[in-house]
Formats: C-alpha cells, structure tokens, sequence
C-alpha cells in the first residue's frame, strides 16, 4: 500500500512481509495512481503537474516520474518510480474495467444507485484498496459497505462443484439464465472506454462521492 502526503507530498508505504521495497505490486499501483491524484500531483487527464516543485518528481529521459521510494530505502537499490506510462497503463486497465461493467449495466437498465454489491475476486481483489480503486475509476460510484472481497471464486466454485450435487445444479440453471454480451461489437464501446481512461472519468458527476477527495485535482483539457 502507498498514501502521500497532499501537503508535503512526501511517501509512506507498507509492503508484503514488511520486507524493504524492491518493486510495486497490482495494488500498491493502484494506491499509487490515487494518492497521486488526491494530492493534486496528476490531473484527471493522468499527466503530471508541472507546476508543482517536489525532488520525487523529476524528469527522466525525458518523461516525468515520480519517486515512491529512494535508493538507501530499497532492497535493490534502485529508486522505485512511477513513470507516466505507467500511470497510463493503469488508465487503460482500469478504463476497460469500468467500461465493461458501465455496458453491461445499460443492457440490464441498470443505474448505479441500483447496484446492491460489487465482488472483487481473485488474490487482486483481496489487496486492493476498496476506496483508491474507485478513487481512480475502476468500478461504479457504489457505497463501499456495498463492496466485497470474495477472494479466489473459481477455485471456490469448482471445489463447490467437485464436492456438491446440489451446487452443479444451481450453477446449471445459472448457466441457463446468462446471456453474453460481446463488449467490443457494442456501438458505445469505444466512445465509452475514452472516457473512462480519465481519472476517475471524463463525465465527472459520474463520480459524486469521490469528487470529495479531489480538491486539488485540475479539470482536464477537453479541447
């Protein structure tokens, strides 16, 4: 886990065993990527503010990137960083994540307020930090007493599976019920992943309760 400080934008992190840093894990980016937008370091296009004067953020090779951790503090002795294609990988990651569910809930005419429960399954799921991934956009603008961790789902259900009668025949009928949705053929696909490569997303409202966090953040160029 990463958080920085807004004012001072100084670095605090926890890593796995307590270990010292040696890289940055799939939730440690993602804390990375919302603590960077809380204290007004990226703005909601992703790109680093230039105005701002901070020794971690510094230009290499002529990209921008901002130190989480500095050499004397690491296991490798590298700087850990987080580059601008990285903050970039991460809009995409996540913009196709969100794109899916925004889609498949206009199919099921479903509006967000109506969302009773978000799973967020696999070991990712378990780490991650519930409110930083909405921070940057990942999943709707749900309450987070409405998010769960499920941990690996399908390795569960197969042992349920494996172990139970009653639990094939109710994934069975499950099975009957779902219909699929082909994403990419969808026609508001495209226009619908732009805008949600934006930090938590282009249409803003979309997002009332972590504009809250965002008292810092610049609006981004539309032009």
């Amino acid at each position: 886990h990463v958080w920085i400080d807004p004012d001072t934008f100084e670095v605090g992190y926890r890593t796995i065993g307590n270990e010292k840093p040696r890289g940055i894990c799939g939730s440690g980016i993602v804390d990375a990527v919302a603590e960077l937008l809380k204290a007004g370091l990226i703005d909601s296009s992703g790109r680093f503010n230039t105005e701002i004067e901070s020794p971690r953020l510094r230009r290499n090779e002529g990209s921008l990137e901002f130190v989480i951790a500095w050499r004397e503090e690491t296991s490798n002795k590298s700087d850990i960083t987080v580059t601008q294609n990285d903050i970039r990988e991460i809009q995409l990651a996540k913009a196709a994540i969100y794109t899916g569910a925004s889609i498949l809930m206009r199919h099921m005419k479903i509006r967000t307020k109506d969302v009773k429960r978000v799973y967020l399954a696999g070991a990712f799921g378990n780490y991650v930090d519930p409110q930083n991934a909405k921070v940057i956009g990942m999943y709707p603008d749900v309450p987070l007493e409405r998010v769960e961790f499920v941990g690996n789902t399908a390795g569960s259900g197969a042992r349920m599976a494996l172990l139970s009668t009653e639990s094939r025949e109710a994934a069975v009928e499950i099975a009957k019920r779902i219909g699929y949705v082909e994403l990419g053929a969808d026609s508001k696909f495209q226009e619908e992943f732009l805008k949600a490569t934006y930090l938590p997303h282009r249409e803003l409202k979309r997002f009332p309760s972590v504009m809250q966090f965002l008292k810092r953040i610049k609006p981004p160029n539309l032009d």
